[in-house]
């Protein structure tokens, strides 16, 4: 039996993954989602606040509110049979968020009674998630299909969930995953602790008349 090479155990240890590395599309900076020094200043997007939305034929938008502060905690995108909900987070300059917090997910919805399987996606590591449906929601010991995916920015993480078609249809996916990539985030230039959610809030003009919705 021959004895293993040192540089296959070196090669081994290269494939550890570096838990505060920056996880992204190589052409993130091109085709997003981008940062707001990177997009079109001419497009005619709907201001969020830390994330900015391009209108699209059959977008509907929707804000979602935490109710004892009543403060915009998220952003729900409904779009070809699929929804998808955005946060945008602060994050450290040189390293990133999403390896550290798939793993936190994946231990959450595990609490939950649910389970997850990684696997490569167009942008990165994403987790498919088989989630309980919570009581009164559906029949007993049903779950839900989600899709939990990350982008690691210039000193900001995009976490994005999507559900229906577009968790399971490739065909709706890509549409949705287009829609992702055409985000852009706005970090602005105040000092924000890493994972700090960056402020969101309803739209200067009442372009998609975006609907509020309580967490």
């Amino acid at each position: 039996m021959a004895g293993t090479d040192s540089t296959e155990l070196a090669g081994a240890e290269q494939q550890v993954p570096d838990m505060h590395a920056k996880s992204a599309p190589v052409d993130r900076d091109v085709d997003g989602p981008l940062d707001e020094s990177e997009a079109n200043p001419v497009r005619p997007y709907v201001d969020l606040g830390g994330v900015k939305i391009l209108p699209r034929e059959g977008l509907h938008l929707r804000l979602e509110i935490e109710e004892g502060s009543k403060r915009v905690v998220a952003i729900g995108l409904d779009y070809a049979g699929s929804t998808l909900q955005v946060q945008p987070f602060a994050a450290p300059r040189s390293s990133g968020l999403w390896q550290e917090i798939r793993t936190q997910i994946a231990d959450q919805i595990a609490k939950q009674g649910g389970s997850t399987t990684p696997r490569e996606g167009p942008f990165g590591p994403e987790l498919v998630a088989e989630i309980p449906v919570a009581a009164g929601q559906g029949p007993a010991g049903t779950t839900r299909l989600a899709r939990f995916i990350g982008v690691d920015g210039p000193r900001w993480f995009l976490r994005g969930v999507i559900a229906g078609e577009g968790a399971i249809n490739p065909e709706a996916a890509a549409q949705i995953e287009d829609l992702f990539r055409s985000i852009v985030v706005v970090r602005g230039s105040a000092p924000m602790p890493p994972r700090d959610l960056i402020p969101l809030r309803m739209p200067a003009t009442p372009a998609g008349k975006p609907e509020p919705t309580g967490t």
